[in-house]
């Protein structure tokens, strides 16, 4: 059995981090006269925890093995969403249990979906708190899918291993130089986003938090209308540029920097992904054109935002596109589950995936016209081997399946199809807002039972981990074999 004293020693580390920021909503408690012990209590809670773990762990392995990794990866998002529940609890909003866990799941997966009914009446500490969740689980999604997931060989995430020298044992120490430039990147571009915000007329405190929650990917906003609030093209223009800024690979900015500077050009799941932005707004537009029969009835503006926010699981909406039809509902289901590229802070299958399965199918095709011919399957400059395309189907297949096992158990609830389905789907793949009158755009997920929202937060965390990160732990063989 392997000594898990680091990854308990690591987990202290990170509540201590959780409690010292938590001195921001304080502050801004004491800035705008909301004076209660809700932050400083939490803080004080979440810090013993974290202090009691360093301590009991100051013996431990400064290398990491394979099973620490995954255990983790699982334990690091578990216990930020549960202490990172303290503040919504304690709080004069007086969440239950069930729904503080719920939006601060909802918070650090950067899934966006909110039981809150009225934001704009909701504290300013606790807004902060929340856009501060989903930045915090923004760039911890980034580093984790830049150093541990390569390594643990999820769903084809080694194709992204920063070097072949690199191993479990090696990764620690490795991955704190990289995460300091990840940190220093994620920092500079929340910066610019929130100084275009303040210029293009937000106050202070929404451009800080909205810029959180937009290169977070994120979606949580300070009001019930989200971004629709501010009602200005110059924002929603500056948030599609950011949230396609947080939707590509980091890893290309750690590149840039490095010297290579067509890095954005000649990436392909950046290539792609930008093609089927383009490829779907346009689609939506001329669909909305032909059923309004009308210009002036149309908007570009209206549709290039939500399309953008949808596909990269944002969250954010400026209209309600559940008045637009049947068609942009089931092709927004589609977006939700293709999501952004690898490596980034957006959520779903990942644009790579999908690139591999269709080589794939259409190297299966070929095979039928030329039976004896040999193709091989390639990304960038890597062969794909049986084994690693296994792994791609495999994450594809099981996603699916767990989708639609979440819907079941949904529907077990009493909620109807629409519902059941999207409230799966966004949740499976940290979009936020789902389809329909109860979750759509105009709604929120404080109606649902408690068993609804405890299905929906386990599907957020299994979403965000990849699947495999988390289900791997409840398979007895893998705990026997190390």
């Amino acid at each position: 059995m392997s000594n898990y004293k680091t990854v308990f020693f690591t987990l202290g580390i990170l509540q201590i981090i959780l409690g010292l920021s938590m001195i921001a909503p304080i502050l801004a408690q004491f800035f705008y006269n909301e004076l209660d012990s809700s932050f400083i209590s939490s803080g004080i809670v979440s810090i013993i925890f974290g202090v009691l773990f360093l301590l009991s762990n100051l013996d431990h392995d400064k290398k990491i093995s394979l099973p620490q990794a995954f255990l983790l990866t699982a334990l690091s998002w578990l216990s930020i969403a549960i202490f990172g529940s303290l503040p919504f609890i304690f709080s004069e909003i007086e969440l239950s249990l069930t729904d503080a866990f719920f939006e601060s799941m909802s918070g650090i997966t950067t899934t966006g979906s909110t039981i809150i009914t009225n934001l704009n009446e909701t504290p300013k500490s606790i807004l902060l708190w929340r856009g501060m969740l989903q930045w915090l689980g923004g760039i911890g999604i980034i580093v984790m899918a830049i150093t541990l997931m390569p390594l643990m060989n999820i769903g084809g995430m080694q194709l992204f291993i920063i070097s072949t020298s690199d191993t479990p044992e090696k990764i620690l120490p490795r991955s704190k130089e990289i995460a300091l430039r990840l940190i220093l990147v994620y920092s500079g571009l929340t910066f610019i986003c929130a100084l275009f915000y303040k210029i293009f007329g937000m106050n202070y405190f929404d451009s800080i938090v909205h810029s959180m929650t937009t290169i977070a990917t994120g979606g949580f906003s300070n009001y019930n209308e989200s971004i629709g609030y501010f009602d200005s093209s110059l924002i929603e223009f500056t948030s599609i540029i950011f949230i396609i800024l947080g939707s590509i690979p980091f890893i290309a900015y750690i590149k840039y920097l490095n010297g290579d500077k067509k890095i954005f050009f000649k990436d392909t799941q950046i290539k792609t992904f930008i093609k089927i932005v383009i490829f779907s707004i346009l689609l939506m537009y001329l669909y909305l054109l032909i059923k309004n029969q009308s210009f002036f009835d149309t908007s570009i503006r209206s549709v290039a935002f939500n399309v953008i926010s949808i596909l990269t699981g944002t969250g954010y909406v400026t209209q309600n596109f559940s008045d637009w039809g049947q068609f942009p509902l089931i092709y927004f289901l589609i977006l939700m589950f293709i999501g952004g590229c690898a490596g980034s802070t957006a959520c779903g299958i990942k644009i790579f995936r999908v690139q591999i399965l269709f080589q794939f199918i259409a190297v299966q095709l070929k095979k039928i016209i030329y039976p004896r011919g040999i193709f091989k399957i390639k990304y960038e400059s890597n062969n794909i081997d049986e084994k690693f395309l296994a792994s791609i189907i495999s994450f594809i297949f099981l996603y699916i399946v767990i989708f639609f096992v979440i819907t079941a158990l949904l529907s077990t609830s009493g909620l109807d199809l629409t519902t059941s389905i999207s409230a799966a789907a966004t949740s499976i793949s940290n979009v936020g807002p789902g389809l329909g009158d109860i979750i759509g755009p105009n709604g929120n997920f404080s109606n649902l039972s408690d068993f609804s929202k405890w299905i929906l937060s386990l599907a957020m965390i299994l979403g965000r981990l990849e699947l495999f990160a988390v289900l791997v732990l409840f398979i007895p063989s893998f705990w026997r074999k190390y």
